[in-house]
């Protein structure tokens, strides 16, 4: 008796103990709900226009998407996370072979060939997203390996020469540029974090700069050439200049920036998401949240977005174990990153690169994935005082 009582004592400690983020979680469900919202107003337009007539067909499948992601986030949330350490090469080799397959067996959508279809369940997988979860377990994994070695420049080229050929082959078989830059930031960020020193990650920072600018000047000075990605960089340079071509959705993207005023035209009454911006549910739904909410609804995004960030920081700073606290912080780069480069696209600070806003931008492995880090950065702080 004395023995059961000392169980329940015990029990009821660790219960107590238990960290729940209810500001993470409610951020995650005020986003995804956000988001479904936006999807619907966004897409009812193109959906009756290209689906049969079906006006939620966007929202239906985000909805299926985004309930199989909640069941996703649960189960990493209380999933042992130290498991992971042992998962990570499966999961990295998992990616490399899904990756090959794309080029093989894959779909194309919009001229696009990056998903492949599950047999008999008519669902479809993007490697790329897969390739993202994959990339923070295995190099949280690695860091905690090497250790030392990382200031050496053979274990810091070893550490970062596994996410680089991740990148490369996401860049050839999927020909992704955006998620390859995203699989090679979520490596650096964790890097620049388990390692002391700066003085590495400011040189390649300035020598990418530089190399962007010389690339950027060649471009602009001997023309495109009839090269895809050149296009893109005249069309980013001079929108203007290029609006029946490349530039064509980003100037109908910042007509709807400027067009929303401080507090917008109002929920659902977008001018531009009818057929001026080609699925806008997509990369571009931030231009339609500016237009319908104005400045005042695009800030609220960002700030929330930022509150996510901040708790994960919390949590990272908090976690029981430093395997823990770099998924986190692979996590909290990958969000990050990903929200900095759509709006960066949006806004037309880059060149577009076909990058979607995490939670509120149509696609059903995407939202899956990114509300399973989530899940695993839940797991975290759920240890936390343990």
């Amino acid at each position: 008796m004395a023995r059961t009582g000392v169980n329940v004592l015990r029990r009821q400690r660790e219960k107590e103990e238990t960290y729940i983020d209810y500001s993470l979680i409610f951020v995650i469900f005020f986003l995804l709900a956000f988001g479904l919202v936006m999807i619907y107003s966004t897409s009812t337009y193109w959906a009756n226009l290209k689906m049969g007539g079906d006006t939620s067909y966007f929202f239906k499948h985000q909805f299926g998407a985004v309930l199989g992601g909640i069941v996703a986030m649960l189960f990493m949330s209380y999933f042992p996370y130290g498991f992971l350490r042992k998962m990570a090469f499966p999961l990295y080799a998992t990616s490399v072979v899904l990756l090959f397959l794309v080029p093989i067996i894959g779909k194309e959508v919009n001229g696009a060939k990056r998903w492949i279809i599950i047999p008999g369940l008519g669902l479809s997988i993007q490697p790329a997203e897969i390739a993202k979860i994959a990339v923070i377990a295995f190099m949280a994994t690695m860091i905690l390996r090497l250790q030392k070695l990382l200031l050496t420049p053979k274990g810091f080229g070893v550490a970062l020469g596994f996410p680089a050929f991740l990148a490369l082959l996401i860049r050839l078989c999927t020909k992704n540029l955006s998620s390859a830059i995203i699989v090679m930031g979520i490596a650096i960020v964790m890097l620049f974090i388990a390692t002391p020193g700066y003085k590495r990650y400011v040189m390649a920072a300035l020598s990418v700069l530089a190399f962007g600018a010389l690339v950027v000047f060649i471009i602009y000075h001997a023309g495109a050439n009839g090269n895809f990605r050149s296009e893109r960089v005249l069309a980013w340079l001079d929108p203007q200049g290029h609006a029946t071509g490349k530039g064509f959705q980003t100037l109908q993207s910042l007509y709807a920036i400027g067009s929303g005023g401080t507090f917008g035209k109002g929920l659902g009454e977008s001018m531009q998401k009818m057929g001026f911006i080609p699925e806008a549910q997509n990369d571009m739904i931030f231009s339609v949240i500016c237009e319908e909410l104005g400045l005042f609804g695009a800030i609220a995004v960002m700030l929330m977005f930022l509150l996510l960030i901040w708790r994960l920081m919390i949590i990272a700073n908090n976690a029981p174990d430093m395997f823990g606290a770099l998924l986190v912080i692979g996590v909290m780069a990958h969000i990050a990153i990903q929200v900095i480069l759509n709006i960066a696209v949006v806004t037309n600070t880059i060149p577009n690169t076909g990058i979607t806003l995490p939670f509120i931008s149509y696609g059903g492995t995407a939202v899956t994935f990114q509300l399973a880090e989530l899940g695993i950065a839940l797991n975290v702080g759920r240890n936390i005082g343990r």
